[in-house]
């Protein structure tokens, strides 16, 4: 997971700070630091300055810094986060920044942004012509109908809904019923077959809001799910714990309840307190009903009926790792290089779109702030805990975009912040003195500072 994160981190800020090498150099400008990471204490340019690695060619000073977070290029006579306009007395010289024109400063500030929206897009286009799009054909689903968890049921869906349409465009695939348009849309209509008639559903517009919720209390499975038959695939006979999950959540257990009751691979699970189990689903809502008690779990073992007493956690679960028995004819689509082009590129712009429209649910109030962001936490999470190269270029690819996305903010300090002082210079005429661009990098400064330690604090709660 933390392996996965570092790596693609480790290529996004990369690529992103060689975009402003490289522009720089090209227009003749000197860099003194090239640094993937930070060798300071972010963002305190002056303390706990060390490198894990560095090295000289020519006027730069290449390196890797020990605070794992971003990363810089010091470019010589630049305003950034590594210097204010105190280091700027002199005279302006020819291979400096602030000597060279408008234009030619403002692409060196968007290079880092085109270079990470040039590898997004060519990651999505490898991946699709690599891997293709494997989707589930609504009707596979629709045999038994969807499982409707607590927020579906608030929203009006109930278990055994068949889809049948979004704002009247039929479905055809169950990926694209939980695709954007149902939690980024406007005025969102789903259409459901129930008991032979159709039912119209309106999406609420605090979906997102409700979702993130449900997730952060560890509900456990809380929207929608499918009919799926299981079986136990493997039982931990020891959990792992890392120091840093022992500091937030405390030392527990270090044996999961299924382990101590001898659940093993292969038990089917048909009965929790004389409740019949015959699917997933049903074993996730009574194991919801249960948590913190212990319960008579009926099993079947190689053909033989058997009844243990099993422990359930306060979060839900029993520790094991389910196998799904279920097989559903998925169909996946491979493209020519020449449509994954063009596939591979929408599907890397709709990433900046629903950016932009996950915003305007925030500044509506659809959505709480604390609701949408993410941190390293939370996205070493969506890495997983496992090692899969076609998830890992796919969340890479995504997160290329977003930084593109983010950097292009017009907040001080971020490129965008920089590109509109540099605009406002083409345009006017007029260069902000470099007091102004201090202050203004410093103001920058403090909203990421507080923006950073708003998101760990929102990933550790």
């Amino acid at each position: 997971m933390t392996a996965q994160l570092l790596l693609g981190l480790t290529i996004l800020v990369g690529l992103h700070e060689f975009g402003h090498f490289a522009a720089a150099r090209i227009f003749g400008i000197r860099v003194n630091k090239f640094y993937i990471f930070f060798d300071f204490l972010f963002p305190l340019p002056n303390v706990l300055n060390f490198a894990l690695w560095k090295t000289k060619r020519g006027d730069t000073e290449f390196g890797l810094g020990w605070f794992p977070m971003g990363g810089y290029v010091d470019i010589e006579g630049m305003i950034d986060e590594t210097k204010d306009a105190s280091k700027l007395a002199t005279e302006p010289q020819p291979h400096e920044f602030r000597s060279k024109p408008a234009w030619q400063r403002l692409i060196v500030m968007l290079a880092g942004i085109i270079v990470n929206v040039v590898l997004g897009v060519l990651i999505y286009i490898g991946v699709t012509s690599y891997y293709g799009e494997s989707k589930t054909p609504i009707t596979e689903i629709n045999n038994q109908g969807i499982v409707a968890y607590d927020i579906a049921e608030k929203m009006g869906l109930k278990t055994g809904d068949k889809v049948v349409a979004i704002n009247g465009k039929e479905v055809i695939f169950f990926e694209d019923f939980l695709g954007e348009e149902l939690l980024l849309g406007e005025n969102t209509q789903l259409t459901v077959m129930r008991d032979g008639k159709k039912v119209s559903i309106p999406v609420p517009r605090e979906l997102i809001d409700w979702l993130s919720v449900a997730k952060r209390e560890g509900k456990g499975n809380y929207f929608l799910g499918v009919f799926d038959e299981f079986e136990i695939g493997s039982v931990p006979q020891e959990v792992e714990q890392g120091w840093f999950s022992t500091l937030v959540k405390g030392k527990i257990d270090s044996i999961p309840p299924a382990a101590k009751a001898g659940l093993t691979a292969g038990d089917k699970i048909v009965g929790i307190n004389g409740k019949s189990i015959a699917y997933y689903h049903e074993y996730l809502i009574a194991a919801q009903e249960n948590k913190g008690q212990n319960v008579l779990m009926a099993i079947q073992r190689e053909g033989r009926a058997d009844t243990l007493e099993v422990g359930i956690g306060a979060d839900g679960k029993t520790g094991f790792f389910a196998k799904i028995l279920t097989v559903r004819q998925n169909t996946t689509v491979y493209f020519s290089f020449g449509e994954s082009i063009v596939k591979g590129t929408q599907d890397a712009f709709a990433v900046v779109t629903n950016n932009i429209k996950a915003f305007g649910k925030i500044f509506r109030g659809d959505v709480a702030f604390s609701n949408a962001v993410s941190g390293p936490v939370g996205i070493a999470k969506m890495f997983g805990g496992y090692w899969d190269w076609g998830r890992f270029w796919k969340l890479t690819g995504m997160l290329s975009m977003v930084l593109a996305f983010m950097n292009l903010l017009p907040i001080p300090a971020l490129d965008g912040g920089h590109a509109v002082l540099l605009v406002y210079e083409m345009v006017s005429g007029r260069k902000p003195s470099e007091k102004f661009v201090e202050r203004t990098q410093q103001l920058g400064m403090l909203i990421i500072l507080v923006l950073m330690v708003f998101v760990f604090y929102n990933d550790l709660r």
